[in-house]
């Protein structure tokens, strides 16, 4: 992808791409950045090979840490199906080895019965203005993370589903307010009475007052 860059910069035939002049590598770096959502938004090493140059992405996103433990499991699976001809066919005589279709195929999946996940996520406009990134871009994100499992349905993740997106926006690119300030707003606890949290109901979601100049918007709740 690198040398698509050159070749739309009309410098496809570049003598030295793996160390090209400072000018030529910009070039190459903004074109990267805008003709991609994740480099724009996420950053990039582009220094090997075709070298486009390095990109620090605005948006940083933590691990996502489960509100309590959970409790892994394992499940046993059978498959009872013939996947080969000469599997297939029936046993015989006493000395033949039983079929696949006639004994199947052991396997095991793991799961987490349930587990209520929590995440962290930073936008600096700073490296916004660098790389390009804007509203349109941000929104396309708050649009990911709402539905990103509702066209994407496995048997591994099952109902999973975004149950809160909580975005501060702040009135000036410095910042009103600190950012772990803002994520304490957002409180999240078991309900009284409940011992072993088996659905987002067992939960209480608490949202307090942001600071002057701070506005939250909460999507998917």
């Amino acid at each position: 992808q690198h040398d698509r860059a050159y070749k739309a910069l009309g410098k496809a035939d570049y003598k030295d791409k793996k160390k090209p002049d400072v000018k030529t590598q910009r070039d190459a770096r903004s074109w990267m950045c805008e003709n991609f959502y994740d480099i724009r938004m996420f950053g990039a090493v582009m220094t090997t090979e075709v070298n486009c140059g390095q990109v620090r992405g605005p948006l940083q996103l933590t691990f996502g840490r489960s509100i309590d433990p959970i409790v892994p499991m394992d499940i046993s699976i059978t498959r009872v199906a013939v996947t080969k001809a000469e599997k297939g066919r029936a046993s015989g005589t006493e000395d033949e080895v039983p079929s696949e279709a006639e004994h199947g195929e052991m396997g095991r999946k793991a799961l987490v019965p349930f587990g209520l996940y929590r995440a962290h996520g930073f936008f600096n406009p700073h490296f916004a203005e660098q790389t390009g990134a804007n509203e349109e871009d941000l929104n396309l994100l708050w649009n990911a993370l709402g539905q990103m499992w509702e066209i994407d349905r496995s048997a591994a993740r099952g109902m999973m589903a975004c149950r809160g997106l909580y975005i501060f926006t702040h009135d000036n690119k410095v910042g009103r307010a600190p950012a772990h300030k803002l994520f304490n707003l957002i409180e999240i606890k078991q309900k009284d009475g409940v011992e072993a949290p088996r659905s987002f109901a067992d939960y209480e979601v608490k949202v307090g007052q942001p600071p002057e100049g701070v506005s939250l918007t909460s999507l998917y709740t």
